[in-house]
């Protein structure tokens, strides 16, 4: 029997685009490798590593962390999951990333959550919080009983910066300003699969079919064999 090539696959979507949700269930269902480049950068700084230290200081001037940084980062960690299958997560932001990534390893397709950026702003914006308990309220799926003000103990709730209407439109501004030239990049080279809707639930299927033709579902085999 042959063995099946590994994959090696990007995922891609705006802050707020689902992009977590849907990586956790790729994970899931077929039990890939999942590397994200916030998720190395916050254990870098944690650590202290020389890469940490370097990044921490760009990022407390509010400044983008440099793609040679970046690339060197993230490929150091992909040559140890050589004889897995993986998913970037958050890797490659700008088109010289890709380029360097592509020196490295192919890609085989790259997933695009293409989610409307009105949607996203509603979505973000929604999200108010009980500073002291940590509670969350969306004014879409869990409004409290009184607008502005804590189911349990009565006190305001307040906005985080990230989810206040103008840092997310910077946010999204950044992104599109980034990433566009990253899809077009991938779409030339005929790797780029986009996923357009509103709702995560309703996207989801559509990845899950085009991912079963590259890969088993192992959720199902996990299931049926319990460890």
């Amino acid at each position: 029997m042959a063995v099946p090539p590994l994959l090696r696959a990007v995922i891609m979507g705006p802050p707020g685009s689902g992009k977590g949700t849907v990586s956790a269930r790729i994970i899931k269902h077929f039990g890939v490798k999942h590397l994200s480049s916030g998720d190395l950068l916050r254990e870098n700084m944690q650590k202290k590593t020389e890469v940490g230290i370097l990044a921490k200081s760009y990022i407390d001037q509010g400044q983008l962390i440099p793609d040679d940084i970046m690339t060197q980062l993230m490929l150091s960690e992909i040559k140890g999951l050589d004889r897995y299958n993986w998913l970037l997560d958050g890797f490659p932001r700008t088109v010289a990333q890709a380029e360097a990534l592509d020196k490295e390893c192919d890609i085989d397709t790259v997933i695009d959550l293409d989610v409307p950026f009105e949607t996203i702003k509603c979505r973000l914006t929604a999200r108010w919080i009980h500073p002291a308990s940590g509670r969350v309220y969306n004014l879409e799926f869990n409004p409290p009983k009184v607008q502005g003000i804590d189911d349990i103990t009565g006190e305001p709730l307040v906005q985080r910066d990230d989810d206040k209407p103008e840092t997310v439109s910077k946010r999204l501004q950044a992104y599109d300003a980034q990433t566009k030239p990253v899809l077009e990049y991938y779409r030339k080279k005929g790797l780029l699969k986009s996923f357009s809707g509103t709702e995560t639930n309703k996207i989801w299927p559509h990845i899950y079919a085009f991912l079963q033709t590259k890969l088993p579902d192992v959720s199902q085999k996990d299931a049926a064999n319990p460890r």
